[in-house]
């Protein structure tokens, strides 16, 4: 028998019925419940063949016990090692080069030093920043966001350089990223599961939270959602993301990925609305399925994205 965990937190709808959906899949041998966590004993194997993640990002704790079931064979999904490393600058700096069009985007300092450091740990640091250049870089108005990402906590939109210094003196330690402004006429959220299976939600990033879902919609012309559609599994290929959302703001016929980094994304119908709600725990219920079926005893059964694979391709050939 194989059984199928999720690890959750405060969420409620989305993990019972994600357990729901996989034990009435009438896969034989196949089983779903809650991931019960006791004793956690290096390089021991637990009870479980995937793990679907939706709260290490919170706890260091899941995240240390999720590396340790992992390397023990489980699949676990998303591959928490890879989260560990990941971050939003970084994604977007793989983005450009892969093709999928981003906001100009630049990395700040942190406003405040670090813990245990003076001004001698930023002695290779130049001072003062071309700020000029990123001013004409960037434009105004702009948006100031953490580049380590964790939803929409710690985003400001800047007007002007004032603005964008006075709010930066809010943000301590954090490090910021400034980014271009997209005034778009189309804006979509995709859920994309398994690296293949695509959803595209119209969004609204403006709404309230519980309204950012847009049930009527324009017409939307099917070039620009298949686009879309290539750049989310693009995107989800390249980072090696089983469970992730892409936002794209569309100015003049082109989405631009505003968002990519969100392993662990929203998927509560209270706030997706039941139809978007259906589809993601269809799907991650196929998805879990399909990697316990696919499982290998005694090796790693985490994926690892194009960027980390082509690497050591390149390596092995030279």
């Amino acid at each position: 028998m194989e059984k199928i965990g999720i690890l959750f937190g405060k969420e409620n709808t989305f993990p019972w019925a994600f357990i729901d959906r996989v034990n009435q899949s009438g896969v034989d041998g196949i089983t779903a419940e809650p991931v019960t966590v006791d004793v956690v004993q290096q390089a021991r194997a637990i009870d479980y063949a995937v793990i679907i993640d939706r709260i290490s990002q919170d706890v260091p704790f899941y995240r240390a016990f999720l590396k340790n079931a992992a390397i023990t064979g489980t699949a676990v999904i998303n591959n928490p090692f890879w989260f560990s490393a990941d971050e939003k600058f970084f994604n977007n700096a793989l983005a450009e080069k892969i093709g999928v069009p981003v906001p100009r985007t630049v990395l700040l300092p942190s406003h405040q030093r670090p813990d245990d450091t003076d001004e001698n740990s930023f002695r290779n640091l130049k001072f003062p920043t071309d700020w000029e250049y990123i001013y004409d870089y960037i434009g105004f108005p702009a948006y100031m966001k953490p580049f380590s990402g964790g939803g929409w906590k710690s985003v400001y939109k800047v007007k002007n350089p004032d603005d964008l210094f006075e709010k930066h003196a809010e943000t301590g330690q954090l490090v910021m990223m400034l980014q271009e402004e997209i005034q778009f006429t189309e804006y979509f959220r995709c859920y994309c599961l398994g690296q293949k299976y695509v959803h595209i939600m119209p969004y609204e990033p403006r709404n309230p939270h519980h309204l950012r879902y847009v049930k009527d919609s324009p017409a939307i012309s099917e070039e620009l959602l298949e686009k879309v559609r290539e750049y989310t599994i693009k995107l989800n290929q390249w980072l090696g993301y089983d469970f992730n959302t892409v936002e794209f703001a569309v100015r003049d016929g082109i989405p631009y990925a505003i968002d990519f980094c969100n392993p662990a994304p929203d998927a509560d119908i209270n706030s997706v609305g039941q139809q978007n709600f259906d589809w993601v725990v269809e799907h991650a219920a196929r998805v879990a399925i399909e990697r316990a079926q696919a499982l290998k005893k005694d090796s790693l059964n985490i994926s690892w994205g194009d960027f980390v694979t082509e690497q050591l391709k390149q390596k092995l050939v030279k």
